[in-house]
């Protein structure tokens, strides 16, 4: 199992060090990031949080997916390894 997990539905309000904070009731926080949008610089509403070890991650799966936070239910996951090649994006074709 990987230790990287897949956080969503996050307030926009969350900072890393909060979530680093709920996540450290489980395990060592090896790594924190809230994504934000390039364009705007805003929060995405989903992070990815990476614990020590598989024991740790599976605890804190356990602990909070589903938990109320902020008035949102969390989802926590393993996080899944982006796909690799041809996710492009609205491409044309020929006429």
């Amino acid at each position: 199992m990987n230790n990287k997990l897949f956080v969503g539905n996050l307030s926009f309000k969350l900072s890393e060090a909060e979530l680093s904070n709920i996540f450290g009731q489980y395990g060592t926080v090896v790594s924190c990031s809230i994504p934000t949008d390039r364009d705007t610089g805003r929060k995405r509403g989903f992070a990815f949080v990476e614990m020590s070890n598989q024991s740790e991650a599976e605890a804190a799966i356990k602990g909070l997916n589903g938990r109320d936070f902020e008035g949102r239910q969390l989802s926590v996951s393993v996080s899944q390894p982006k796909a690799k090649g041809g996710a492009g994006g609205g491409g044309r074709g020929r006429y």
